[in-house]
């Protein structure tokens, strides 16, 4: 699931403490738009980041639930706890994108997870990068496989008063289709990932988003690795269905129509900029916790400070959008693209080699877009992702056209095909070392 920043020391709410945190969204957007006016901020050069979610095995391959004993073993503020006991997350260092960031990227990412590795082995445990640790079964997956923590606690918790006490279904189709439910969200802990960050300046936010978005399927299709889960044969990249369905707050509701799902693709392209995002997500989901710090976030604005905005970014943190808007304070604030579809695994040079597609696919197409989108209804982007992580490279997209009628059909592999080279050229032309592109 991530991390969430503001730190969550109980798992229940009173309707008074909604009531605040609600109040304080909403000054939170209103701060993040002054920020947002101010010339020169966010400008900076680009630079990247990555988070790895990892699965800890015993001898037998199956999951391990000693998660906590190896993070208090590894001692190493780039390792993390995830949803579930066999679960950990290491994060990188920013590194410049100019350059060799990959080489980079990945000796980072390689010492941390040697470290975990290290740790584990002293718990009769090992490391897997996938998707989806093809060894599960449900009943890894029960309640006490979650990690005992308030924040987790608490998204439980609010996420099953949401759906009104109801079981979590899962119906996903594959060769073996699945149906299956479940009591918590625990589901959702067998879903490891691969989130690339790209730093942007605002003023380039809408058109790299809608790039990232374009970009999404095709690198998908060949990033996928986790057709298996707890036995079935499912999608090529069963994580994303899993994923939704897990953490659906919306359960069996009457009348015709469903509220927007809290992980989805989105729901148009971002046409001004970064605060449609988060006013999205302040708008169409209910906070699932409402913990609430002491910055006042306006007023941090107004006197010209850089607000934390702890409260936005903390309910923004709990609504997945697979290509997610980061607002960060850090060296004097700053904005993120987090591209969240890529799986975990199946190793480091795989996942550096789907990372410099992604980055590149999307530098790339941010080119096209003053074309592409007025070629391309947003809901043949959405479609042409969920087709990508069913079927993968055999997949057939959609592709927007300079030439009516468009969009025109193309097989994932062929787009992918053609988007290679493409990407290697954007990322030479972001002065990233040719070699290493």
């Amino acid at each position: 699931m991530g991390r969430m920043g503001l730190a969550i020391e109980r798992d229940a709410f009173s309707a008074a403490d909604f009531e605040a945190f609600s109040r304080r969204l909403r000054e939170g957007l209103e701060a993040l738009a002054l920020v947002l006016a101010r010339p020169g901020f966010g400008e900076g050069p680009a630079s990247i980041g990555a988070e790895v979610e990892l699965s800890l095995v015993d001898g037998a391959a199956r999951p391990a639930l000693v998660a906590g004993a190896v993070l208090a073993e590894t001692d190493d503020p780039r390792v993390t706890v995830e949803l579930n006991r066999f679960n950990l997350e290491c994060n990188s260092r920013p590194v410049p994108l100019a350059g060799r960031p990959l080489a980079a990227l990945g000796a980072d990412l390689e010492s941390a997870l040697g470290e975990v590795a290290r740790a584990a082995r002293r718990h009769g445990a090992s490391v897997v990068l996938t998707g989806i640790l093809p060894t599960l079964g449900e009943g890894d997956l029960q309640r006490d496989a979650m990690t005992d923590l308030p924040r987790f606690r608490a998204l439980s918790a609010s996420i099953r008063r949401l759906r009104g006490g109801a079981a979590f279904e899962l119906r996903i189709d594959g060769d073996d289709p699945l149906v299956t439910a479940c009591d918590d969200v625990t589901f959702e802990g067998a879903a490891t990932s691969l989130q690339v960050h790209l730093r942007v300046a605002p003023r380039d936010f809408a058109r790299l988003h809608a790039a990232a978005q374009l970009a999404t399927a095709p690198v998908l299709a060949a990033a996928g690795n986790s057709p298996l889960f707890v036995g079935h044969r499912l999608w090529e990249e069963t994580r994303v269905a899993l994923f939704k369905q897990a953490v659906d707050e919306r359960g069996d509701l009457p009348g015709d129509w469903r509220p927007p799902a809290r992980v989805s693709f989105g729901y148009g392209w971002v046409r001004d900029g970064v605060h449609e995002l988060f006013a999205e997500s302040v708008a169409l989901h209910a906070p699932l916790v409402a913990a609430c710090g002491a910055e006042d976030p306006l007023a941090c604005a107004r006197d010209g400070g850089v607000p934390r905005l702890e409260e936005l970014r903390l309910h923004h943190g709990t609504v997945w959008r697979w290509n997610r808007a980061v607002y960060d304070p850090a060296d004097g604030g700053h904005l993120r693209i987090e591209l969240r579809a890529l799986p975990s695994g199946p190793t480091l040079a795989d996942m550096l080699a789907n990372a410099a597609f992604a980055l590149g696919a999307t530098l790339a197409l941010a080119d096209d877009v003053d074309w592409m989108l007025p070629a391309f209804p947003f809901e043949y982007a959405h479609r042409n992702f969920y087709r990508a992580a069913q079927h993968g490279l055999g997949a057939e997209l959609l592709w927007p056209e300079r030439s009516a009628p468009s969009p025109r059909p193309l097989l994932a592999r062929e787009l992918a095909a053609a988007l290679l080279p493409r990407a290697r050229h954007a990322l030479v032309s972001a002065g990233v070392d040719d070699a290493e592109a």
